[in-house]
């Protein structure tokens, strides 16, 4: 199956992210992939996508993942409700103070 996603690229602390479509049997630092579809520069918060190869890709049948999908929906590539990408732990509880 096809996968638009992720890959991390760039220097420790200056971190950039390629969105790449890629099988996904490959692990996302194999360096294996299909096409680039973009990029995104955490330090400027530039982000730049191809709206039409993106499009193009998932009327094929590549699945987005859940940060890759809410970046589509945030840039207005896609439309829809975001996806939840925060682990499913359980949810903090306050802690009670102890008084003296």
């Amino acid at each position: 199956m096809l996968m638009i996603r992720l890959q991390r690229i760039g220097r420790k602390n200056e971190a950039a992210f390629r969105l790449v479509l890629t099988d996904s049997k490959n692990s996302t630092k194999s360096g294996k992939f299909l096409e680039i579809l973009g990029t995104h520069t955490v330090k400027n918060d530039t982000v730049s996508f191809k709206k039409d190869r993106i499009v193009h890709w998932m009327k094929m049948g590549a699945q987005v993942s859940a940060t890759a999908h809410n970046m589509l929906i945030k840039d207005g590539i896609i439309e829809g409700k975001k996806k939840n990408v925060l682990s499913k732990k359980a949810p903090t509880t306050k802690r009670k103070e102890i008084k003296k």
